[in-house]
């Protein structure tokens, strides 16, 4: 499995955890392509939240709704429970206090869907162990001074942070490129899941 199946299998997972005809918020929507892709085959109501210029002007050249917003400057500006669902893809470890972002995202979606690059996979382990140096892989692309992951957390770290926050885990779902990864990253998703994939609710 390359990169390209493991988003496929990612958006798979969370077309199926997304209502048809519902409201759909996306975070950190990039350039709308999951939005797009929601719009038209589950005719949702979807506007999108992004900060770089360029992904807007291909969020409006999709006919996707976006406004231009920094997530972490908060989210005042919407209800509670405008929202079915509020998505947020390999962003959360970027934003500078995730834990109120998850707050933010349960208080205006009745539910939301998260996905994270599991830091605590064996090859970022190995990577730390071996060389001394920080992970440089696939995943994880950007050397430790230019990275917008400011946090690094596992798939056991966020389980811990929903249950202090009595947020309930509704499905989930493990990703992993290599066929090592896809027959062990169920029985030790801490290990060997390289993407994990949440429905919470409140």
């Amino acid at each position: 499995m390359n990169q390209v199946e493991s988003t496929r299998q990612i958006n798979d997972s969370i077309h199926s955890w997304v209502k048809p005809n519902s409201r759909v918020l996306d975070l950190g929507c990039g350039d709308g392509t999951l939005l797009a892709q929601l719009q038209k085959d589950l005719d949702i109501r979807g506007y999108g939240l992004e900060i770089d210029p360029d992904s807007i002007n291909q969020c409006l050249a999709k006919g996707v709704n976006v406004v231009e917003q920094d997530l972490n400057k908060g989210m005042a500006n919407f209800a509670d429970d405008s929202f079915d669902t509020v998505i947020m893809t390999q962003a959360l470890q970027a934003m500078r206090f995730p834990h109120l972002v998850l707050d933010e995202m349960l208080r205006i979606g009745t539910q939301c869907v998260i996905t994270f690059p599991n830091f605590g996979h064996w090859k970022a382990r190995a990577y730390l162990t071996l060389r001394g140096r920080m992970p440089v892989t696939k995943q994880l692309t950007y050397q430790w001074y230019d990275t917008p992951n400011i946090h690094f957390f596992t798939y056991s770290d966020f389980e811990a942070l929903c249950r202090e926050r009595n947020i309930k885990i509704l499905r989930k779902q493990f990703v992993g490129e290599h066929l090592l990864d896809r027959q062990l990253k169920n029985l030790w998703p801490n290990l060997f899941a390289e993407t994990a994939v949440y429905h919470l609710s409140k």
